[in-house]
């Protein structure tokens, strides 16, 4: 505190910079709580699809596997070398307290088969659909552990600020205004019985 000058100026400059210093480590404490509720429900939500994926992966593996016995490999593989791949996806971005999340456009679950029904059962149709389903899903899970990965980025940055606000410039503005305003009253003081003093003098030499 040697190198602060305790000047009433420097005190009103003190309390403001104190007063800022308290207001962002609100905002930014308030900023991290929705940040981190935000997380949650997507982690939460990241369950949830996974759950369903891993569901739909099983059933289309146990329709694919009585396809390849109903109608043999070979079928199954010329088939899938006529199916289109899903080349179409597309992402935009959303702001949340300031963290860019994206969001995939929805992957149609629509059938379109594009091999003969001639020699294929309801095994094929059930199997395509639930994989179908399962690469919409993944779409979806890729768009919510991206968000959950730059929120907690983000929390990360939020909680080094707050901590940062809370722990070294919170209390050494405290400390610094702490300091002046006992500067300043010992001043007020001595100035105080100086000028006591001087009207005593001057008292007595009359």
């Amino acid at each position: 505190m040697n190198n602060i000058s305790p000047t009433k100026s420097n005190l009103i400059k003190a309390k403001s910079s104190l007063e800022l210093a308290r207001e962002g480590y609100e905002l930014l404490d308030q900023k991290r709580n929705v940040l981190i509720h935000e997380m949650m429900n997507r982690i939460d939500e990241a369950k949830e699809i996974q759950a369903r994926i891993n569901e739909y992966f099983f059933d289309a593996y146990q329709a694919l596997q009585v396809v390849d016995i109903t109608t043999g490999i070979e079928v199954v593989e010329e088939i899938s070398t006529g199916i289109e791949y899903i080349d179409d996806i597309k992402i935009k971005n959303y702001s949340i307290m300031g963290v860019e999340i994206p969001e995939v456009n929805q992957v149609s679950e629509k059938i379109d088969p594009h091999y003969s029904f001639m020699r294929t059962n309801l095994s094929l149709d059930r199997a395509f659909k639930n994989f179908r389903r399962v690469v919409s899903l993944i779409a979806r899970l890729a768009e919510t552990e991206t968000a959950v990965y730059r929120l907690a980025k983000a929390i990360k940055q939020t909680q080094k600020r707050t901590n940062a606000l809370e722990n070294i410039l919170i209390p050494r503005y405290n400390e610094r205004v702490k300091f002046i305003e006992e500067t300043l009253e010992e001043k007020e003081r001595e100035d105080f019985y100086r000028i006591k003093m001087v009207k005593k003098k001057k008292k007595d030499n009359i």
